[in-house]
Parts: structure tokens; sequence; C-alpha cells
């Protein structure tokens, strides 16, 4: 039985030694195949790497081919550009500096009265608590207002000059007109009008285009203002600029004188249905105080915007800035016309494969 037992436990070991290499055989085919396949997926994505790669000496090639091209194109964008630069007018910018008018002689006493009797003077419609801050900012945003602007441009006649003028004349000093917007010998736009419309630009036109010209900024915590304006003509420009300050600065002055009469007008009224003597005091200090802002609006030019540098005729011109025109125009031809010959010169080689 124990012969039987060793001859079973040869046969196995026998079975298992015969097995062994037949299974190392196999295995390592199969990892040669995985091994083949891998090298296999690094080499093609290898050469879809190089295929994608764009060799800087084939792109220095393709520009050298394609130099002729490179300088015609160029060369035509910087002639286009250095023309458009001097069709371009001249532009000049005048610029004032201003600060907030200082509020004496009432504004002192009506704030006073505002911490005893503003409940009073509110119920009245009397304003005591404006501010000249409030008033600065109040200034600057008429400045810039549809209303205020429109009207500036009717009182002063700016229509014409404003949306008919091409440019500034230096010679004579005279703006020129584009004859095929306006004439000039008979005063009347040019141009088809479809009923409603009025001929010439509308006054929306006329508020965009102002609006454009000028501008109106505040620095050191709203101490400073600044107000530019630009146009053709440099005189012009200052001129629209000083109109632009005095009728802001009045405009502000007829609105506050408006309101300290209607204020008097009202309180002269009501004390003669007052029998307290009391509420009289309070009464007469208002409309004292009120008297006194009426009499400020009267003396005082520079109302609420105080000059500290006028506008001066602009010597030099604020825009067009013609050699960067220039510039610009001759690096996008030349960035155009690269792009034009690699496109010419890889498409080219592409057909030929």
């Amino acid at each position: 039985m124990s012969n039987n037992l060793d001859k079973s436990v040869e046969n196995n070991g026998d079975n298992e030694q015969s097995t062994t290499p037949s299974d190392e055989f196999l295995l390592a085919g199969n990892n040669s195949a995985a091994f083949q396949q891998q090298i296999l997926l690094a080499q093609m994505q290898k050469n879809e790497i190089q295929d994608d790669e764009i060799d800087l000496k084939q792109l220095w090639r393709a520009m050298w081919a394609g130099k002729f091209t490179i300088i015609i194109i160029s060369f035509i964008f910087a002639v286009a550009s250095i023309y458009f630069a001097k069709s371009k007018p001249n532009v000049y910018k005048a610029t004032a500096i201003l600060t907030p008018a200082s509020s004496e002689g009432g504004a002192g006493g009506l704030s006073a009265l505002a911490s005893q009797f503003g409940g009073l003077a509110n119920m009245a419609g009397i304003n005591l608590g404006s501010g000249g801050s409030n008033k600065t900012d109040l200034a600057l945003e008429i400045i810039k207002s549809r209303s205020f602007i429109e009207k500036f441009i009717a009182k002063h006649d700016l229509l014409v000059p404003l949306m008919a003028a091409e440019k500034w004349d230096k010679a004579t000093d005279n703006l020129i007109i584009n004859e095929k917007l306006y004439d000039q010998s008979s005063n009347k736009w040019i141009g088809e009008v479809k009923a409603p419309n009025k001929a010439g630009p509308s006054s929306w036109q006329a508020f965009i285009k102002f609006s454009s010209l000028l501008s109106v900024s505040q620095i050191k915590n709203k101490t400073i203002v600044i107000i530019e304006l630009e146009y053709f003509s440099p005189a012009m420009a200052q001129q629209w600029l000083n109109w632009l300050i005095a009728d802001v600065n009045e405009f502000m002055r007829d609105q506050d004188q408006k309101e300290a009469k209607d204020s008097i007008d009202y309180l002269t009224e009501q004390l003669k249905h007052i029998h307290v003597t009391t509420m009289e005091t309070v009464f007469y200090q208002l409309i004292e105080e009120q008297t006194k802002n009426m009499m400020l609006t009267k003396v005082k030019a520079e109302y609420v915007l105080k000059i500290i540098d006028p506008a001066q005729v602009p010597d030099i011109k604020s825009s067009p800035k013609r050699g960067l025109i220039v510039v610009l125009g001759t690096i996008l031809g030349g960035i155009l016309s690269v792009i034009i010959v690699l496109i010419r010169y890889f498409s080219s080689k592409e057909s030929k494969k």
C-alpha cells in the first residue's frame, strides 16, 4: 500500500513538473504581446505628437518664402494708416480747475437754525440743511444732464458748429463746415426729412455729441473739480467751457434765489395768522436767514463752483496720436500678412500629401 502511495506522489510530482513549462511559456507569450502593444501605442502617440508639433525652422522657412507678401501687405497697411492719421482733424482740449465755493454768510445761520427749527422749516417747504458739498455734487450732475445741455446748446447757438463742423482751419481761424450737412449760404440743414421730424440733427443727437466732448471729474476727496472740453477749435473749446461754468453757476443761483423768495413769501404770509410771540420770533429768524441767502445769490458770481485755474486756449492738440496710429496699423498689417503666408504654406503642404 505504501508503494502505491509513493507512486501516486511521484506521479503527481511528475504531473506538476510537466505542466509548469507550458504555463511559463504561455505567460511569457502573453507578457510579450502586451509589451509589444504598449510599445506600438507609445510609438503612435509619439508620431502624433511629432505631427502636431510645429517646427520653428519650418515656420521660418515658410515666412522667408512669403517674405515679399509680408512686405507688401505691411507696406499697404502702413500707407493706409498714414493716410487715415492725416485725415483725422486735430482736436484741442480746454481744461478748467475748480473748487466748491465756500458757503459764507447765510449758510452758517441756516445750519444753526436747521438744528433748532428743522422740523418747522420742512413743514413749510424750506430747505435749511443744504451744504456746499451737496450743491457741488448737484451742480456737476446738472452739467451732465440732458435738459441742461440742450438748453446750453440752444442758448449759445452751438448746433451748427457742434454737428456740422469737420475741422478747424488754423490759417484763417475758421471752422470747415460739411456742405453735405449744412448750407451756410441759406442757413439750412440738408437732407431728406420724414414727418414729423425736422431738418437737421435732433436735440438727442446734439446731447450725445456734446457729452462725448465733455469730461467732469473730482479728486482729493471731492475738493477739486476738473472739467475738460474737446473741440476742433482751441479758442472755441475755451469759450464753450467758460460759458458752461458760468451757466451752471447762474442756474444754481436762480434756483436758490427762487426757493428763498418763495420761502420768504410763505413765512410772511403765515406771520399774519400767528399771535404767539415765541412763534413770531422763530418765523422772523427764518425770514432773516432766507433774506441773507437771497442776498448771496445776487452778489456771488461764482455761486457754486469757484475757478482756481481758468480755461486757457490750448496750444497743443490732444488728439489724434498720429504716430501711434501708424505704428499700430503697420503692426496689424505685419501680423495679418504672416497669418496669410502660414495658412497658404500649410494648405499647400497638406494638398501635396
